[in-house]
């Protein structure tokens, strides 16, 4: 399926201008929906400035009503940007970013092993020179690496990384693992947060019309025992 130009840029924008579920927009942009619910709460690593799909003529109002409508509804895409078909070589990667790379390499290599330089190489963007140094520990700047998720570095997506670890794991015979944070709190969660932005538009429109809103609800955070 096709995806915005720029997703990230457009789940912020469909965050903070609609009222679609994380799930939608996360599948919409081809996005992890943890990675749309670090853009909703702001924990980006960087303030994204947000990137109107419909001027765009990436999706329609009609659309964006439809899945506001019924949340189990998938938007499609209205045009699809050009897709650059790659040249062999390693993945390109921001100037900003590049010095990241070494963190990143090390966090995979320690976490998960099963992951072949080569795959490594594609994901991250580097050689196998590279990867091969901060694995035998022969690297320049060896003592200055510390190993960091490549994902909260922005060297991949969520769903990238998991893509290569469950492939990985399925080609090395081995159980994928699976991610439990959520598990059980998940729901809960996700129901405060669409909670917490519907309040915030009730109180703007009461605002408007010199209203005051009624408050949202009480909430029990389920992480608190």
């Amino acid at each position: 399926m096709a995806q915005p130009l720029m997703p990230h840029a457009t789940a912020s924008w469909l965050v903070d201008n609609t009222s679609l579920s994380f799930e939608q927009i996360a599948d919409f942009c081809g996005l992890h929906i943890l990675e749309v619910q670090a853009i909703a709460d702001d924990t980006a690593a960087t303030k994204l400035t947000g990137r109107d799909p419909v001027r765009a003529h990436e999706l329609t109002q009609d659309e964006i009503e439809k899945g506001q409508a019924d949340p189990n509804y998938r938007l499609k895409i209205q045009k699809g940007p050009e897709q650059v078909r790659r040249t062999k070589g390693p993945r390109y990667t921001p100037v900003s970013k590049r010095q990241d790379k070494p963190d990143g390499i090390a966090w995979i290599i320690r976490n998960h092993p099963e992951i072949s330089d080569g795959a490594i190489g594609k994901l991250i963007g580097t050689t196998r020179t590279t990867i091969a140094a901060i694995r035998d520990r022969t690297h320049w700047n060896i003592g200055n690496i510390v190993p960091k998720d490549p994902v909260t570095l922005g060297l991949c997506s969520q769903r990238e990384l998991d893509a290569l670890v469950t492939k990985a794991a399925k080609a090395a015979g081995m159980e994928a693992p699976t991610d439990t944070r959520l598990e059980g709190d998940r729901e809960a969660l996700l129901e405060q947060l669409r909670n917490e932005r519907q309040q915030a538009v009730r109180d703007a429109e009461a605002l408007a019309n010199g209203e005051t809103a009624e408050p949202a609800p009480a909430f029990i955070d389920p992480f608190k025992r």
